[in-house]
């Protein structure tokens, strides 16, 4: 179905690493223009460089890179008068967090409900007048937590649910919204924590998750453009989590 991405333009709020970086490659290599953005300016330039501007068969600059805080409604507003009209906008907004509703500290919970939802709720809104017919918007939730051990992200994934439901009455039939919720995966969010912790968590999750391992990245990236290009699918999260939700 990646055809389907031919010649559509893809955009990509947090695109410059891990699953959004991967999700860009493989719309570009789908055939479509990619938009990615991001707010550190050498992890940009990076990521730019890695996929690739310009196809050379064609000649065409077939990915661009730009700034973006979605936390500032004004630059949001600029952004998108800026790229103009798109087909799919695809947001990997949103962070993790640990501990429950009495050990986290209050606004800890807050920043992962802010993260999470209101973050992507100004940027829904932002974005929906600029959608083509027939296009979409996808949004990351996530699987694999309970609410006794990451409080404020479990209400903001639960909350993207509840958006993506609302938004697919309220775009239809013109545009689709749905959300992919992956469980914990190796990517570069990380990238700040001890190597030996993030081991510890992976196998943490492997003896946890039914399937016996995480997710690759682009096992998870596969599920956006899945739901970029299949018409028919609308209101839905798509849990990529190797089954934990069913045992814990």
């Amino acid at each position: 179905m990646a055809a389907e991405l031919k010649g559509r333009r893809v955009v990509i709020v947090g695109g410059t690493s891990g699953f959004g970086f991967e999700v860009a490659r493989m719309a570009r290599d789908a055939g479509a223009q990619v938009v990615i953005t991001g707010r550190d300016a050498q992890r940009r330039d990076a990521a730019l460089a890695a996929l690739g501007a310009v196809d050379k068969a064609a000649g065409e600059v077939t990915v661009s890179a730009l700034a973006l805080d979605i936390a500032d409604e004004a630059a949001l507003t600029d952004f998108f008068a800026h790229i103009g009209p798109f087909d799919h906008l695809v947001s990997m907004a949103g962070g993790a967090m640990g501990g429950g509703f009495l050990e986290a500290p209050l606004e800890t919970i807050r920043q992962a409900v802010e993260e999470k939802f209101f973050a992507n709720l100004r940027l829904a809104r932002q974005a929906a007048p600029h959608v083509r017919e027939g296009g979409s918007l996808v949004f990351t939730a996530g699987s694999g937590g309970r609410p006794h051990n990451a409080s404020g992200a479990i209400v903001g994934n639960d909350a993207i649910r509840t958006l993506v439901e609302g938004l697919a009455v309220e775009l239809a039939p013109r545009a689709r919204v749905n959300a992919v919720a992956p469980t914990w995966t190796r990517t570069p969010l990380w990238r700040a924590m001890p190597a030996s912790d993030v081991d510890a968590i992976e196998q943490r999750f492997n003896a946890l998750i039914p399937l016996g391992r995480t997710a690759k990245v682009e096992e998870v990236a596969a599920a956006y453009l899945f739901l970029m290009s299949n018409g028919f699918v609308t209101g839905q999260t798509i849990a990529v989590d190797g089954g934990v939700t069913l045992v814990s």
